[in-house]
């Protein structure tokens, strides 16, 4: 239900505005704040509701009938799912407000379900600020660094992207949200195997993912629009800069003792790279040498 109206209305009930003070509400429901400036002792004023009031209660006073039903059919949370707000939360305070902007990302940020990607062991803390074990000395990344680096990738929906590093699957589930196909590689057998088999039980179709040597690229499938790299080479594999597609995006961190998070664009020239924040990274693993 991708329309204006849609859009417009998950951007009041979803997101803070910059200020993270509240959400600005729809100029024709402003005036019926008016009677309502005090709601269950919170103040609502200037036709800004605070944000924690976006609820079905409040909405049966403040918006009219045919509102309701539009927010109840493209609101993301239910209150059956325990998880919901755990990840609303995560998205308001580790996401938005560590300046992460792009409004699909917070949005694949929102759907996918990080509790899945996770050991049962650790489901309590799958959406706390903090990366997670996942097995084989591997982790699933912190979630902001998920958001920032998909951002960084700048995914757009006819878009054909390369992860390198799949672990659990989850920075694959949040790229294959944005993109036309991704191409998943994780080195380690077992990983790929559950990360295959989790991926696609949630129905993401359009997400492909072998065991290999990500070094190597997936060449058969380039040119990439987009390269994610979710393990640390101490320097830039070139054979992942000849499967970018021209104006294509590589993030990966690079690095060993001290790693950086870097943006490379290839241009029809060569090549732009940009240095982004200090990472810190499992280390790219190289395959076995044929």
């Amino acid at each position: 239900m991708n329309t204006p109206l849609v859009n417009r209305f998950l951007s009041v009930c979803s997101y803070p505005d910059q200020t993270s003070r509240g959400y600005p509400l729809p100029d024709a429901h402003r005036g019926l704040l008016t009677r309502f400036s005090v709601y269950q002792g919170r103040v609502v004023m200037n036709g800004t509701l605070s944000r924690r009031l976006w609820t079905k209660r409040f909405l049966l006073i403040a918006v009219s009938v045919p509102s309701i039903l539009l927010f109840q059919q493209v609101t993301l949370y239910s209150d059956e799912d325990p998880y919901d707000q755990p990840r609303k939360r995560m998205v308001e305070e580790q996401i938005v407000l560590r300046g992460i902007v792009s409004r699909s990302v917070i949005q694949a940020m929102l759907k996918v379900p990080r509790h899945r990607f996770v050991p049962e062991i650790y489901v309590r803390g799958a959406y706390d600020d903090t990366p997670l074990p996942i097995g084989y000395g591997q982790t699933i990344s912190q979630p902001y660094i998920v958001a920032l680096m998909t951002e960084l990738a700048d995914i757009r929906p006819e878009d054909k992207v390369l992860e390198i590093g799949t672990g659990s699957g989850y920075q694959a589930a949040v790229l294959a949200e944005l993109a036309r196909e991704v191409y998943s590689i994780e080195i380690l057998q077992p990983l790929a195997e559950t990360a295959d088999a989790r991926l696609r039980a949630l129905g993401y179709a359009n997400v492909s993912v072998r065991c290999g040597d990500g070094y190597k690229g997936w060449p058969e499938h380039a040119p990439f629009d987009a390269i994610v790299v979710t393990a640390a080479p101490e320097t830039i594999p070139e054979e992942l800069i000849r499967q970018l597609a021209v104006k294509g995006r590589l993030v990966i961190p690079v690095g060993s003792a001290f790693q950086t998070l870097k943006r490379i664009v290839r241009t029809d020239s060569g090549i732009e790279t940009e240095d982004i924040i200090p990472v810190r990274f499992v280390p790219l693993v190289r395959g076995e040498k044929e």
